[in-house]
């Protein structure tokens, strides 16, 4: 990289927009949430104080109550969520970030500041925002 190139950090290209779900909540309510905010995954909220943060993804649960034929209705987000979360800090060069995305198969990350959740970034933003705005 030159000197003049400018670094693209993840939160130039995260998105602002997402939703908090809680892990007792069903299946079925962490689809409407996912639904009413466009969104491919949700967060999942800390229990308590010296819990850490989880994700739940649509492959998730296409995986785990889709193709088990599992009613939606009756599977708790804790048992198909991620736990803990890998999460990215919000000054990271993309480069890196996308490095640790294909080191560990990850599409989709939160992004923290402070020990916070600002925002999410996916492996389709790095690229497709990251790269464009290169050229």
């Amino acid at each position: 990289m030159s000197a003049q190139e400018a670094i693209i950090r993840v939160r130039d290209i995260m998105k602002l927009r997402f939703d908090r779900v809680d892990g007792m909540a069903t299946i079925q309510e962490a689809l409407t949430a996912m639904e009413h905010l466009e969104a491919k995954c949700l967060i999942v909220d800390k229990s308590h104080a010296d819990d850490v943060y989880g994700i739940l993804l649509l492959s998730d649960i296409a995986r785990e109550v889709l193709a088990t034929n599992r009613p939606a209705d009756r599977v708790n987000v804790y048992e198909v969520m991620t736990k803990p979360v890998i999460s990215v800090e919000a000054d990271m060069n993309i480069r890196y970030s996308a490095r640790l995305f294909a080191r560990l198969g990850l599409s989709r990350a939160p992004v923290v500041e402070n020990g916070e959740i600002i925002g999410i970034i996916s492996l389709n933003d790095m690229v497709m925002r990251g790269l464009r705005d290169q050229g």
